[in-house]
């Protein structure tokens, strides 16, 4: 006969715990340490930026006057006024809004081009490198006034330095360079580009330097000359770093306010007042923080759209 004995589990020794609950334990601690140390953060992100979109969203709902206690509800009727029927704000958005993709679209190409070129050149080995690289990178630690004002002075029509060096040269020396067109565009994209390529030729360099050197080496044996090295492993090298230039530029841009409110005025006529001077134009001169803020977000939605179109166009497509 066989006698089958029930066997139960030896209980944990006195005075020990259970392994899971160490682990867990030792987890919760690590979870609270570290929304500990994000606690600042969060609070900052919370008061500066969640709360911040979340009252421009129910802002955009009412009809929202600062100079008056009441704010109606609206619903999407400031919306609606930007697309649809007669309204006083729909033809000067959309103005703005084609002011803002003119610069964006004259400024976006040079801003990626350049800096890339620029980039190429301080990635070489030559005398004098780090001086060449600190002369690009000087004009983005100004300031948007700061630049704006200087080169509002330097191309003055009557007493600005470059029309009397263009007239020296024998070049037309009476341009009006902040109050007609096609000149006002050619001194914004010029300004900016001049301000701010450094920034994107620094991050153009650190991708460089991080495409390994074997590949150009395999390249010169395989007989790739420079502009196939350049097409067929710079290029691929630099895919995820041109994703992030091309998208934070591509925002930027949309976002020009500064050298439009202080070097041109927006003008002639209301010609180069972007989208963002008009936006807060209307919110903090007109009061009307409602179509304001309706506008912000159209605004938004459109700069989504586009950073989403980037990423598809410089997505990695072997991965």
């Amino acid at each position: 006969m066989t006698i089958v004995h029930d066997t139960v589990p030896a209980a944990p020794a006195a005075g020990t715990a259970a392994p899971y609950s160490h682990s867990a334990r030792r987890a919760r601690k690590e979870t609270s340490t570290a929304y500990f140390f994000m606690a600042p953060y969060l609070l900052l992100f919370t008061a500066f930026v969640l709360a911040p979109i979340a009252l421009g969203v129910w802002m955009s709902l009412h009809t929202w006057d600062l100079t008056l206690p009441n704010h109606p509800w609206a619903g999407l009727h400031n919306y609606t006024e930007l697309f649809t029927g007669p309204s006083t704000v729909r033809e000067p958005f959309w103005r703005s809004m084609r002011a803002s993709a003119t610069f964006t679209v004259l400024s976006v190409p040079l801003l990626i081009a350049v800096p890339l070129a620029v980039a190429l050149v301080m990635n070489g080995r030559f005398p004098g490198r780090n001086a060449f690289r600190a002369v690009y990178f000087a004009p983005y630690v100004l300031g948007v006034a700061v630049i704006s004002i200087c080169w509002r002075y330097l191309l003055d029509g009557n007493i600005g330095v470059l029309n009397h060096y263009l007239g020296a040269l024998g070049l037309p020396s009476d341009i009006a360079w902040t109050t007609s067109l096609p000149a006002a565009w050619i001194a914004l994209v010029g300004v900016t580009v001049w301000w701010t390529l450094g920034f994107n030729a620094v991050i153009l360099l650190a991708g460089l330097q991080d495409i390994p050197g074997d590949l150009y080496e395999a390249a010169r044996i395989d007989g790739a000359g420079a502009w196939h090295r350049f097409r067929h492993v710079t290029l691929p090298g630099l895919r995820p770093v041109l994703q992030f230039v091309t998208v934070n530029t591509l925002i930027a841009s949309a976002n020009m306010y500064g050298q439009s409110l202080l070097i041109t005025g927006g003008a002639p006529g209301n010609a180069t007042r972007t989208a963002i001077v008009y936006i807060a134009d209307t919110g903090l001169q007109n009061f009307d923080a409602g179509h304001a803020s309706a506008m912000s977000f159209t605004l938004t939605v459109c700069l989504g759209l586009l950073s989403a179109a980037v990423f598809l166009v410089l997505r990695n497509r072997e991965a």
